[in-house]
């Protein structure tokens, strides 16, 4: 049974693939929605997204329960709009190219931030690199809440390992904050660069993320 909605999806569509680039947010959000309510008239439920959320980055950084107020959002919407998200900070994430040489603080920023796309809570990663900086994996080590998350020696040591590195480099987010290293994070790259110096891996540095900020603890002075 055909839908009344059935052409103008189909025109949708075909702007779409046509012109990607062109459809402004509220527009790219109707057509996503399409998957989520085959029938429907998307585009009131769109703009009221775009309305309660202010943008296409604070929908889909909108929890779920806030999300489900929108008149027209359900768990369809709810599952589709977070797969999206998610599925488009891997997709950054494996653009990385795994023959890079990480050379200084820029190449680190540029190699991670993307690992932090999007991240509601505190994530921490350890990018290993072999005597010559060339980066032989990225190792997710652990996520916790918007305000913490726990570092622990085992975990980066076994990803350490694994990956056969000589260098490291640690790096966590501050999503509620600024990329401001606290005594906590400096204690922690301390007792880190110790325990990894017993098992022939130097810790390279410990950087902070915080939207499109990094703070490196080894250029602001820190010693290890």
């Amino acid at each position: 049974m055909s839908s009344i909605h059935d052409g103008h999806r189909k025109r949708f569509k075909g702007e779409f693939l046509a012109r990607p680039d062109s459809f402004p947010d509220h527009k790219l959000l109707e057509l996503l929605l399409f998957y989520a309510n085959p029938r429907g008239d998307t585009n009131p439920v769109a703009h009221g997204l775009m309305d309660r959320f202010g943008s296409l980055a604070g929908v889909m950084d909108a929890l779920p329960e806030e999300l489900m107020k929108v008149p027209g959002v359900g768990e369809h919407a709810v599952v589709l709009l977070k797969a999206v998200k998610e599925t488009g900070g891997r997709y950054l994430s494996s653009r990385s190219r795994m023959d890079e040489i990480v050379r200084g603080t820029g190449d680190i920023y540029e190699y991670l931030k993307d690992y932090f796309y999007g991240a509601r809570n505190e994530r921490i990663f350890l990018l290993c690199l072999d005597g010559k900086g060339k980066v032989l994996g990225t190792r997710k080590i652990g996520e916790g809440n918007v305000n913490a998350a726990e570092i622990t020696t085992r975990g980066v040591v076994e990803a350490a390992l694994s990956l056969n590195a000589s260098q490291v480099v640690l790096a966590h987010n501050h999503p509620s904050g600024l990329a401001l290293p606290s005594d906590e994070d400096k204690f922690t790259t301390q007792r880190l660069a110790k325990v990894l110096e017993a098992v022939n891996v130097e810790l390279v540095d410990h950087v902070v993320f915080s939207d499109d900020d990094m703070v490196s603890l080894r250029a602001s002075g820190f010693q290890f």
